[in-house]
C-alpha cells in the first residue's frame, strides 16, 4: 500500500489533493489521507471535499482525515501545502507520519522551505516543487479552481530514484499535469519571480494587477521588482533565461484585470500572520547577503511591514 498524505487542504492542497483522492478513492493499493483543521476538517469528514471547476464539480472522500498526525498512517509521500508561517510547527507535528523512506514535496510560496524541512529531517528525501493554479478554499470543504492553468513541477538536483518516477506516475494518474524535472531550481525561481512581484505590488498599492498595469508609474514599479529578483537569481547562479523579466511580465499581463494575490487578501482581511517575509522580505535579506541592490523591494517591504498587524 502506498500512502500519500496531503498537508494543508486550502487552495493548492485542496485542489491537487482532491484530484489525487478522487483518482484513488476506490483503489486498494493507494491510500490518500488529509491533514486539515477546523471547520474545513469537520466538513470534509461529514460531507467530503468538493472540487469546483467551471460547471463541473465532484465530491471526494480521503481514506482518513484528521488534525492530529498520530491518527494518520506512516506516509510514503507527503505533499506539504501549508502557509510558510505554519511550516515549522507543522514539521514538528509530522514526525509520527515520517520514516526514512518518506519523500516530502513542499508546494509552498517562497524559496526556503526545502532548507527548513531538511533541517528537521536530514535523512529524508526532500524535493523542490511549485504549482501554477488559480484555486482557493471558497468555503469549508469546497475548493474552487477559477483559472485556466493547473500544472505542477517537482524534482531534485541532488537525488533521483524510482520514488520520484512513481510520484510522477501517481500524479498523472490523478489527471494532474505533473512534470518531473532535474532543472527544478530554475522552474521554482521563475514561479517565485512571478508570485513575489505580484504579491508585493498588489499588497503595497492595495489594487488588482489590472489597476497596477494600467498606471505607468505602478507598472514601472512592478517591472523594477521583477528586475531585482532576476538580479538576485543571477547572483545566486540560478540558470534563468535572459528574457525572464520580459516573459514574466508578459505572463502577468495575461491575468484577469481583477486578479490579485493571497498576500494582498491577507492584508485586506487584517490577518495577523502573512507571508510577507517569504515573498518580499526574502529578496531584501538575500540581496544584502549577496550584495545585490534591491531598493524597490526594500521600500515596499518597509512600508508593508509597518502596516502589518503584529501577531498575538
Amino acid at each position: 500500500m502506498t500512502t500519500i498524505l496531503i498537508v494543508g487542504i486550502g487552495g493548492v492542497g485542496g485542489y491537487f489533493g482532491g484530484l489525487i483522492a478522487k483518482a484513488f478513492q476506490n483503489d486498494t493499493t493507494v491510500a490518500v489521507q488529509f491533514l486539515a483543521r477546523g471547520k474545513n476538517l469537520d466538513t470534509i469528514r461529514a460531507n467530503g471535499l468538493t472540487i469546483v471547476k467551471g460547471a463541473d464539480n465532484s465530491t471526494v472522500f480521503p481514506q482518513k482525515a484528521s488534525d492530529t498526525p498520530s491518527d494518520l498512517d506512516k506516509a510514503d509521500y507527503i505533499i506539504l501545502c501549508t502557509k510558510t508561517y505554519d511550516l515549522e510547527s507543522t514539521l514538528v507535528q509530522l514526525q509520527d507520519c515520517i520514516t526514512e523512506k518518506t519523500v516530502i514535496l513542499p508546494l509552498l510560496n517562497g524559496l526556503d522551505s526545502t532548507t527548513k524541512i531538511k533541517r528537521h529531517y536530514p535523512n529524508v528525501m526532500v524535493l523542490d516543487g511549485c504549482v501554477y493554479v488559480v484555486s482557493r478554499l471558497s468555503a469549508p470543504g469546497i475548493v474552487t479552481n477559477s483559472g485556466n492553468i493547473e500544472s505542477l513541477f517537482f524534482g531534485s538536483e541532488k537525488a533521483s530514484d524510482e520514488r520520484l518516477l512513481q510520484l510522477e506516475t501517481l500524479l498523472k494518474q490523478a489527471g494532474i499535469q505533473a512534470t518531473l524535472t532535474p532543472d527544478i531550481a530554475s522552474v521554482v525561481w521563475k514561479k517565485f519571480m512571478f508570485v513575489s512581484a505580484i504579491a508585493t505590488a498588489t499588497s503595497f498599492y492595495d489594487q488588482s494587477i489590472g489597476e497596477i498595469l494600467e498606471n505607468p508609474d505602478k507598472r514601472n514599479t512592478l517591472l523594477a521588482l521583477l528586475m531585482e529578483v532576476y538580479s538576485l537569481a543571477q547572483a545566486k547562479q540560478i540558470p534563468l533565461p535572459e528574457d525572464s523579466v520580459a516573459t514574466t511580465l508578459a505572463n502577468i499581463e495575461t491575468l484577469p484585470f481583477a486578479a490579485t494575490s493571497s498576500l494582498h487578501s491577507d492584508f485586506k482581511n487584517e490577518k495577523k500572520q502573512t507571508e510577507l517575509n517569504a515573498l518580499t522580505g526574502y529578496v531584501v535579506f538575500e540581496g544584502l547577503t549577496y550584495g545585490v541592490a534591491t531598493p524597490v523591494y526594500e521600500k515596499l517591504y518597509t512600508a508593508l511591514k509597518a502596516k502589518k498587524k503584529p501577531a498575538l
